[in-house]
């Protein structure tokens, strides 16, 4: 399938008068088109609500867009929470699942009224101790071994530190509901960013037959089971992307195959998916600075890891559009690099371009998700603006660019770097 940038040579060049590159930039008419296809897919199913992973992209401009679309918010740290109160999350449209979990964000989760989702037996002790249990509470299941969709291995649940085990689930319902909790939730994330019709169903169809088996071993109120993340995106272009609504019809399938015979037929299906829901529609925009020729080529960028360190990071493929030159052919072989102190801050090794100049904008795809988030100041870089594409074709700035007093401002207690600190 071919990439398509959703802004043009034209739009970036102008946008750059304004807010230098590199920047991320975001397509509110993508994501708003997206949040409600995902809602359709699962209308189906009564209680079916989408809690956007923060995560992702932890940005209140984003996530107010997707509170408008219906969206609530999956947390799993204090100031995740923190920004989805402010932007007017509260109760029952937050999810928090965390793992190792400090005391306050147990606290501040609990006052919010959000939905938590335990990752650990042990914490039902520790939760207890800190809040008491909450009437309707969750439990993150991990079923260990592999995870596979027909003979093709997914990942491997066994090596994840997350959830509980089979057994652990029994024991933590009881001792839940001996506690006072009334009201279940059951939460899995078994496989990242599948590219496969077929992993919320096969997903959905083991934790379906777990909630059956919960209710008739422990007499548990099942309300809700939440299929977490997973749910990839096709970031080569010769990938096929996944077909929401088949998968929403998928998951349906198996609800009535398994639940409303065991009579949960009014159990709600929860979603929470950051890649899918935003990762298409966010890019990274950045200006070759140099070109290096030596064994190989290099074509140099004003953005590095820092603004995008997922390819550092994994090994991860981001497809690379030279703006403006999308129909011209691609025979200039060359690693697409930053400037990091480190030989691992590569966009894109031995890929083939478009023959590159310096001063072309470059634009880096399926960055909406997973890419500013991860951001780091390593060797001083300074995390890049954020800007959103407006659906009325304007372009305005959710987030500043990082300047050096931000990156100096630890140091506010003393004077050693007051020169730099703009006070």
């Amino acid at each position: 399938m071919e990439k398509i940038p959703f802004i043009t040579k034209e739009q970036a060049e102008e946008i750059a008068k304004t807010y230098p590159t590199p920047f991320h930039i975001y397509d509110e008419k993508g994501i708003r088109e997206n949040a409600r296809l995902v809602k359709k897919a699962f209308a189906w199913n009564k209680g079916y609500k989408e809690y956007f992973a923060v995560k992702a992209t932890p940005n209140p401009f984003i996530l107010k867009i997707l509170k408008e679309e219906g969206c609530g918010v999956d947390c799993s740290s204090y100031t995740e929470l923190q920004m989805s109160d402010a932007c007017g999350f509260s109760g029952s449209d937050i999810m928090f699942s965390s793992n190792v979990t400090p005391a306050q964000d147990y606290e501040l989760a609990y006052k919010l009224g959000a939905y938590i989702n335990l990752d650990d037996l042990t914490h039902v002790d520790y939760l207890d101790k800190l809040t008491g249990i909450p009437e309707t509470i969750c439990c993150r299941f991990n079923a260990g071994g592999k995870f596979t969709i027909s003979t093709q291995i997914m990942d491997s649940p066994e090596d994840a530190k997350y959830g509980f085990t089979r057994e652990q689930m029994f024991e933590g319902f009881r001792k839940l509901q001996k506690l006072g909790a009334k009201h279940f939730g059951i939460h899995a994330f078994l496989a990242s960013n599948t590219v496969t019709n077929d992993y919320y169903p096969t997903l959905a169809k083991q934790m379906f037959q777990l909630a059956v088996d919960l209710k008739n071993e422990t007499g548990a109120d099942i309300k809700f089971i939440n299929l977490s993340g997973g749910v990839g995106v096709a970031y080569k272009p010769d990938q096929q992307p996944n077909d929401i609504m088949a998968i929403g019809e998928g998951v349906h399938k198996v609800f009535d195959e398994i639940l409303v015979p065991a009579g949960l037929g009014d159990v709600a299906i929860f979603t929470e998916m950051g890649r899918f829901m935003l990762a298409p529609y966010g890019a990274l925009v950045s200006r070759v600075l140099h070109k290096k020729h030596i064994y190989k080529e290099y074509v140099g960028l004003d953005a590095c890891a820092a603004n995008l360190m997922r390819p550092a990071m994994y090994g991860a493929y981001h497809h690379i559009t030279v703006l403006g030159k999308e129909n011209e052919p691609c025979t200039y072989k060359c690693d697409v690099t930053g400037g990091l102190c480190e030989n691992n801050d590569k966009f894109a090794i031995d890929r083939m371009l478009p023959p590159v100049e310096i001063g072309d904008l470059v634009y880096i795809h399926d960055a909406g998700a997973h890419g500013f988030s991860m951001g780091y100041n390593y060797n001083g870089k300074l995390r890049s603006a954020e800007l959103l594409l407006c659906e009325d074709g304007s372009v305005k700035m959710i987030r500043r660019a990082e300047t050096p007093a931000d990156y100096f401002a630890t140091f506010d207690f003393c004077d050693v770097m007051d020169k730099y600190l703009n006070k």
